[in-house]
């Protein structure tokens, strides 16, 4: 049986002798970590495009093709009020088109406009180029390590954080 939240306990005898350093500490490295690199890229979207992470998120994956909300909520790992609010922004802008379900009137499914199209493929080369800086210092071997080893921490707080976990993890190449 796979181990949760409420499973762990902090008495066990190599848990409990262990310093806690935050500059050691594997979750707070990758917070940190998360939020630079997040900073970094929002500031420059919006600056430039006028787009939160939340947006450009939700967009990412629309260019994929349409997904309801629930979907999305899925896929970015955004709660369901973050992606709801990016949505009502995309679609004031023009740049996403909710579609009624026409056997489901209170389903809808989230799509890229036109103009949302045209603004992704003006965004695509800068996120590649902030991906590419941020991994300048790596090489190959490494990154695909990287992506790797953030699948498999990734898949693990899914596993612990139990049934209620959101019900997709993007899969990770083994590369």
């Amino acid at each position: 049986m796979a181990a949760t939240v409420s499973s762990l306990t902090p008495g066990t005898p190599d848990v409990a002798s262990e310093q806690l350093s935050l500059s050691d500490y594997v979750p707070y490295r990758l917070a940190t970590a998360s939020s630079a690199v997040s900073r970094l890229i929002a500031r420059a979207y919006e600056d430039r495009f006028g787009l939160s992470i939340p947006q450009w998120r939700l967009m990412s994956i629309l260019i994929e093709g349409p997904l309801t909300q629930h979907q999305a909520v899925a896929r970015t790992a955004m709660d369901k009020v973050r992606v709801s609010r990016a949505a009502q922004d995309l679609v004031e802008r023009r740049l996403v088109a909710r579609i009624t379900n026409r056997t489901d009137r209170r389903s809808h499914t989230l799509e890229l406009t036109a103009a949302g199209r045209r603004l992704f493929a003006e965004i695509r080369p800068l996120a590649l180029a902030y991906e590419a800086a941020l991994l300048a210092g790596l090489a190959p071997g490494e990154v695909a390590t990287l992506k790797r080893l953030m699948g498999r921490l990734e898949a693990a707080a899914v596993q612990l954080y139990g049934a209620d976990a959101p019900p997709e993890v993007p899969p990770v190449s083994e590369d």
